[in-house]
């Protein structure tokens, strides 16, 4: 057990002194070390060397001294598992060469040996245990498979990713094969991570809010539970949709431990949505740690008070900014942990 438990405190739904603290991106491109090896290795090099990835997850636990570790990888390295080719392009982000349009596309992907296409992920996770040293929970992560069907459908990044919904609804018998495919790998993946001890599980529905309600029901919500299933009886899972508020209620019961909420969704309609007895996790918006630090402290302490100090996690409602002063991350982490 971590000497600082407060993070699995939270998710069991104890009573806590003060909340815990973690950032969505916190092992990353706002740290001046990071981007330094940013400079040597590119981003998959990165990721899939496990002695890179473990030097770079706990980065910040040194630097900003959250409470909670995140694994530093991406969830894309699910597709390159499953035979689609994923690089990351300088000024465009993520990019798929041969992005998924038809069956024959589809007969191509495969539902992989995890120990063997990620065995990286699994050598960065016991790396990073050591260097740990059970300071701190480590987090391990993946994306759902509606987000991870947007890029593999799209073949980039995209604001609104059409292409990928008009595949759903123009071939929706091909997307729940794709869907299933992703959601069959994501479990023997999360499931391996658990094998190699991290303490907790993220999901990251970082494209369900484009998705209608009822859309967001097919394409994505029963996946997403398959995996809670899964894994909810094994180790505390936090399922966070961007943009997913009108599914709070829903996630509510579906057995994760904890809901991520974004910076749109405030503290009251959150705790109204999910029923008031689960765990929630979230919600400033990361360009406010642009702020002045005075600012950052104000607004840390008013959203403790919203939310309340148990079954409370303090998070951004998203992915930290590239262009956030590592002070600025150090405030909103301190201004959390001087809370009473």
């Amino acid at each position: 057990m971590p000497k600082n438990d407060l993070f699995l405190q939270a998710l069991a739904g104890q009573t806590v002194s003060r909340p815990p603290v973690w950032m969505m991106r916190q092992a990353g491109r706002y740290l001046p070390n990071f981007m330094k090896l940013k400079t040597k290795y590119d981003f998959f090099t990165r990721c899939q060397t496990p002695e890179l990835a473990a030097e770079i997850t706990v980065m910040p636990i040194d630097q900003v001294g959250p409470d909670a570790a995140i694994l530093f990888s991406d969830i894309l390295v699910v597709l390159q598992a499953m035979n689609i080719e994923v690089e990351m392009k300088d000024g465009v982000g993520p990019w798929l060469p041969h992005p998924i349009q038809n069956t024959s596309d589809l007969d191509k992907v495969i539902v992989p040996d995890v120990n063997e296409t990620l065995d990286y992920v699994f050598g960065a996770i016991k790396l990073t245990l050591e260097q740990l040293d059970d300071r701190v929970p480590l987090i391990g992560f993946a994306g759902s498979p509606w987000t991870l069907l947007c890029y593999a459908v799209e073949g980039q990044g995209s604001k609104t990713f059409d292409k990928a919904k008009a595949f759903c609804f123009e071939q929706p018998e091909l997307a729940h094969c794709l869907l299933q495919k992703i959601t069959d790998t994501t479990i023997a993946y999360l499931k391996t991570k658990v094998q190699h001890g991290v303490h907790a599980l993220q999901l990251f529905d970082s494209w369900g809010g484009l998705l209608s309600p009822s859309d967001y029901q097919r394409f994505s919500w029963p996946y997403i539970q398959q995996i809670v299933d899964a894994l909810k009886d094994d180790i505390p899972v936090i399922v966070f949709g961007k943009g997913c508020w009108f599914a709070l209620k829903e996630m509510s019961q579906s057995g994760a431990s904890a809901l991520g909420v974004d910076w749109t969704c405030s503290a009251a309609n959150a705790r109204y949505l999910s029923g008031g007895n689960i765990t929630l996790q979230g919600n400033y918006d990361p360009a406010r740690l642009l702020s002045p630090i005075s600012k950052i402290q104000e607004d840390v302490r008013q959203m403790i008070d919203a939310f309340g100090k148990d079954r409370y996690i303090v998070n951004l409602g998203h992915g930290i900014l590239p262009n956030i002063p590592v002070a600025h991350a150090k405030a909103f982490v301190d201004a959390v942990k001087n809370y009473s």
